[in-house]
């Protein structure tokens, strides 16, 4: 016993701790961030520009590098606001519930005044902390980052909140507290509001409100930031097509209206807006059941309003694309364009004339830009009646200096990155960047010059000039952005591929440790003479690598869940086959055989984004299958059927408990469970859509039964740990107190990660049980009375394997930051706390896929080898038995790995393949500590 022990317990710390430093390594090399510059813009640098200064009377009222074109900016971000559910439903094939609930909206783009509608694109990973560090730096954001979401640290590289503070301006925030966080010493006056609360879809808004419409009488600042959260705190609980989305929407459009009233009425001569820009903005967009986080349309797809409560001196830039106008449902005409959120920074700086953040790539939005009349009509005729010379002269002359300050800024960032930064970009990319540099300086030279001739020499002349002008700066700036897009990112090759080399060096570790058991335990290898057994070892050894090697493929990522089930239902037809000819556990082979198609089903409905409203997961189980609301019957069977489920495996965990002989403290935690167990309903019950089950005493609805079940779960977890120090030498059958230790172990995880799970988790605890209990039985078909082969079980644990991931896809998960349930987290709870958060989270997405199943695996080996070997076997039989399960794990990581690394110019890089990556290796540890824990609690 004390060799197993020694034994198990440096090799899974020594295995855990080369996959520390190997994930540590390779993830320096491939999740490294952007270099973040420490300079920051002054205004005095536009001097050094071959561009025009601004008069030095401009730059005492206000202007630095331009003269400023709007007094005060109100911003107003609606955060997750969808493009549909701004533009009018007459720009889309089919107009669906959410549209045309900001009426307001199209009003305003529709009337004859500075006031216009644009669709937003943000680049992706879409989460509320990158977006805001993309639109106040000018920058693309990063990957790494997103682990920052639930803590955003502060934004220490120059950006627009710095810019403005540092050239006088004052900055007033309200609502979503991330600002803070980001910009801690920025504001003159601040109305923070916790943000991470996804259940309460009232307070940050309200707050907002409240502190919102008495500041925009006051003048006291010059930008005013008030940020809502409730579209996209109603979008992650109830999804887009909901009653709380549809109200938030309503109010929303009423705020909106209020906010205009208030400018317009103070917007005349000498009023307090008279020259003030409201700019109203989503961050980023949300999916159908209100995720968001990566690439996809919806998610990246948002809005922006403008309106400027100043009436252009010129008229707007036309629209240069008539398919963008469409009439609305009142018949009105509606012009709708595409603006980069990367393009925001650079605009508002311009609107307010401070600097352009040093860091920033974006340009100057002509259309955004010309609603505070800052430039002119592009498309208008020389001879129109609208401009005259004069007018046009100038705001060309405006407009076209102001990109040639923008492109010089881009220029001398890209130029300083590439010389600070690690490895910068490629010189063919910086001789080409410099290139279209050159060609643009060289027509701004002759431009320049003709701004210099009298305007009597040229009324109209030099418009065609203009416009090969600004297409020379559209052209270089695009191509740094497109630049910046691909090759932000910095690998460090080498780091990478020494991580790499010692995942692999893991993989031989593993397979010298299983062989080197067989020495220790006394038993042979599969050999030639035993070819059911090498068969098994071989085919489990394909159905591994086959599911490995799908990882380089990312069509094969994304249909993870199909594969395992595929593979599962491989091996379950191989042993369906085997059960004929032996004419044994064909029972089992079947049942196994339909659980899989089971299995198939729940992934399908997992898989469906539309689906979280789906049934077990939410308040009204019937919504995603078409069930009509009225039909009480199948209402009542999506909530009765959960409960007797969990009735069901209550029976069977009482019914092993109650064989075993009396083992004192594990009985105990069992008992305790089974009281979880009649708990659990009663916190179901209450959320329910029915009014029957809805009548129940005040004491069980709310936080009370989940806080009791995670007490109740620490508790247990406390006792095992004082029953492990202090029955460790009592137990007198090696086969019976692992039985009981590992039924009590698994029990006293289930009732949390149950009520985790919501109304799924007993079909789930179900199903994992049925397919787990068929696996034990189905090993039988492997073994060989008179030759025992020491990797005959090779197959079981590859079933066993691919029976976890199946679990991980059916409960509606999927690896990719979306694919997180956010709103299990804060079940029991309504306030944010990091830590507590975050261990909920994980519960929720691995225990069905992690937990149970490795803490499961001594069922494996109690139910059939212990009867026939001593206690130190039967304990480094365990241990061969986590070393192939770690095997596999470490193997699929270390494919993933590989795949990052071959795919890392991709296209989906940062929207499919590092999410895979970042979950692969976080299950790799987990699965790695699980099975060091569970050493200590079966062996030591």
């Amino acid at each position: 016993m004390a060799v197993a022990a020694k034994w198990a317990f440096c090799a899974f710390l020594g295995i855990m701790l080369l996959h520390i430093f190997a994930i540590l390594l390779f993830t320096r090399g491939f999740l490294l961030t952007r270099s973040e510059l420490s300079q920051y813009s002054q205004c005095n640098d536009v001097d050094e520009s071959p561009c025009f200064s601004p008069p030095r009377d401009q730059t005492s009222n206000g202007g630095c590098w331009n003269k400023p074109v709007v007094d005060r900016l109100v911003i107003i971000v609606f955060d997750a606001i969808r493009f549909d559910f701004v533009a009018p439903s007459t720009f889309f094939a089919e107009k669906k519930p959410w549209m045309d609930k900001l009426q307001v909206l199209h009003e305003f783009a529709s009337q004859n005044r500075s006031s216009r509608i644009f669709k937003a694109i943000a680049d992706p990973p879409t989460t509320s902390l990158q977006r805001l560090k993309g639109l106040t730096t000018g920058g693309l954001p990063t990957f790494i980052d997103v682990g920052n979401s639930f803590g955003a640290p502060a934004i220490v590289e120059d950006n627009l909140i710095h810019q403005l503070v540092q050239n006088g301006k004052r900055v007033v925030m309200m609502g979503d507290d991330t600002w803070i966080q980001l910009f801690p010493h920025h504001f003159v006056k601040s109305y923070p509001f916790p943000s991470f609360n996804v259940k309460d879809l009232d307070t940050v808004d309200n707050g907002c409100i409240t502190n919102l419409f008495p500041a925009l009488y006051e003048d006291d600042w010059d930008v005013l930031i008030a940020h809502f959260l409730g579209v996209d705190h109603a979008g992650h609980i109830f999804g887009v097509d909901s009653t709380p989305m549809i109200e938030k929407l309503e109010q929303y459009n009423e705020i909106i209206r209020k906010i205009v009233g208030v400018l317009d009425s103070q917007s005349g001569p000498g009023g307090l807006h008279e020259n003030t820009m409201l700019i109203v903005m989503g961050d980023h967009g949300q999916t159908l059941n209100g995720d968001h986080g990566g690439g996809t349309a919806e998610e990246v797809e948002t809005a922006i309003f403008a309106l400027s409560s100043k009436k252009p001196s010129t008229p707007l830039l036309a629209t240069p694309d008539g398919s963008s106008c469409r009439l609305d449902m009142h018949g009105k005409r509606i012009c709708i364009n595409t603006i980069q959120q990367l393009d925001f920074a650079a605009t508002v700086s311009a609107l307010l004339g401070v600097p352009f953040p040093f860091g920033s790539i974006g340009r100057v939005n002509s259309e955004l830009f010309s609603l505070a009349g800052g430039t002119w009509n592009q498309e208008s005729s020389p001879t129109s009646n609208d401009q005259s010379p004069s007018e046009i002269d100038n705001s060309m002359q405006n407009y076209v200096n102001l990109l040639c300050i923008n492109s010089w800024q881009v220029k001398k960032y890209i130029d300083v990155y590439s010389s600070l930064s690690l490895i910068g970009f490629s010189e063919q990319d910086l001789l080409h960047v410099s290139k279209l540099y050159f060609e643009a300086q060289e027509l701004w030279s002759i431009t320049s010059k003709n701004f210099s001739l009298d305007k009597t020499q040229r009324p109209f002349a030099s418009l065609p000039l203009i416009k090969r002008q600004l297409d020379a700066y559209s052209v270089f700036l695009e191509s740094v952005a497109d630049l910046a897009r691909s090759n932000w990112t910095e690998f460090n090759l080498k780091m990478m591929g020494v991580g790499f080399c010692i995942m692999l060096s893991s993989l031989f570790l593993h397979v010298y440790l299983i062989r080197r058991l067989n020495k220790l335990s006394g038993l042979h290898s599969c050999s030639s003479g035993y070819s059911m057994g090498l068969f098994g070892v071989t085919f489990a050894c394909v159905i591994v690598l086959i599911r490995a090697s799908s990882f380089l493929s990312n069509s094969f990522i994304l249909e993870e869940g199909r594969v395992a089930t595929f593979l599962l239902a491989t091996t379950v037809i191989f042993q369906l086959r085997c059960a004929l000819m032996k004419k044994m556990m064909f029972l089992e082979a079947l049942v196994l055989c339909l659980l899989v198609p089971l299995l198939r089903i729940s992934i399908e409905l997992g898989q469906l984004k539309q689906a979280v409203n789906s049934l077990f997961l939410k308040v009204d189980p019937s919504q995603s299958l078409g069930i009509d609301n009225d039909s009480q019957f199948w209402m009542y069977v999506a909530e009765v059927l959960p409960t007797l489920a969990l009735i069901l495996v209550a029976y069977l965990l009482y019914k092993n408990i109650a064989v075993c002989p009396s083992q004192g403290i594990w009985k105990y935690v069992v008992a305790g469970t089974l009281f979880n167990y009649m708990l659990i309903p009663f916190h179901w019950a209450s959320d329910s859509s029915l009014s029957i089950l809805q009548m129940l005493p005040d004491g069980v609805k709310g936080n009370l039964i989940p806080r009791v079940t995670y007490a109740a779960g620490l508790l247990q977890l406390s006792l095992l740990t004082i029953g492990q120090l202090a029955f460790r030498k009592s137990a007198s059958n090696s086969e019976e107190t692992t039985f009981v230790k590992s039924l009590a172990l698994l029990s006293a995880w289930s009732s949390t990660i149950i009520i985790l799970s919501g109304k799924q988790g007993p079909l789930v605890v179900l199903a994992l049980l049925i397919g787990g209990w068929c696996i034990i039985r189905l090993l039988a078909l492997e073994q060989d009375s008179k030759n025992d082969c020491s990797l005959s079980y090779a197959l079981a644990v590859t079933q066993w394997s691919l029976l976890a991931v199946c679990m991980f896809f059916s409960t509606g998960h999927w690896c990719a930051f979306d694919g997180l349930r956010y709103a299990a987290a804060f079940i029991g709870f309504d306030e944010f706390n990091l830590t507590r958060q975050a261990i909920l989270l994980t519960i929720d997405t691995f225990g069905f896929s992690h937990i149970l199943p490795i803490f499961g695996f001594p069922f494996l080996v109690t139910c059939y080898y212990s009867l026939r070997q001593n206690k130190q076997v039967f304990n480094l039989r365990l241990c061969q038995v986590y070393l192939m399960y770690g095997l596999i794990t470490a193997l699929t990581a270390t494919f993933t790995m590989l795949c990052v690394a071959i795919q890392r110019r991709h296209l989906m890089v940062w929207g499919l393949f590092a999410p895979k990556f970042v979950f692969d290796v976080v299950g790799l540890l987990l699965c790695d500590a699980l099975i060091f824990m569970s050493a200590l609690y079966y062996i030591a």
